[in-house]
């Protein structure tokens, strides 16, 4: 195995532990995380993990196309990961954006259907962002994901509107 495939196998277990150990569940106490804003108000049941203390100069950069607005954001060490919606089609864009291009180095960014057991990923060794990717979500709640430089943060249940 080369180092870029034990890189890659890394990741790999970086995320599942992210997205399974990690991570918070909708049987934890959701009474002590934080409210995730929805579209239309607060999301019932949001659930988060974040690395505390974390800060982000990263911009969004508008790589989801015309008529995405951001409507979240977390930050990253290094970069942000960013939640977009497009009101006309319903859906949800995710992507992660480096505070400043450099060096390719492993990104992620994920989103999928909080109903839904399958993560849509862009992984890879990137210079500036990864993603971007989508789900159409009207009315759904989104689960998103995004890792940088050794951070990552999961959001569950969110923007449920």
């Amino acid at each position: 195995m080369n180092i870029r495939s034990n890189l890659s196998l890394l990741a790999v277990v970086w995320m599942s532990a992210a997205l399974g150990g990690c991570a918070a569940s909708a049987s934890d106490d959701a009474a002590s995380e934080p409210s995730q804003r929805s579209q239309q108000g607060e999301a019932e049941g949001a659930v988060e993990t974040v690395h505390q203390g974390i800060t982000s100069t990263a911009s969004y950069n508008g790589a989801c196309g015309s008529g995405y607005t951001v409507i979240d954001s977390r930050p990253l060490s290094g970069a942000t990961v960013f939640l977009t919606y497009n009101g006309s089609t319903g859906d949800n864009c995710v992507l992660t954006v480096r505070d400043s291009s450099g060096t390719a180095q492993l990104m992620n960014a994920c989103i999928k259907l909080s109903t839904s057991s399958t993560w849509n990923c862009d992984q890879g060794d990137y210079t500036t962002y990864a993603g971007p990717r989508y789900v159409h979500a009207p009315g759904q709640c989104v689960d998103w994901f995004g890792y940088f430089n050794g951070s990552n943060v999961t959001v569950l249940n969110s923007h449920c509107g």
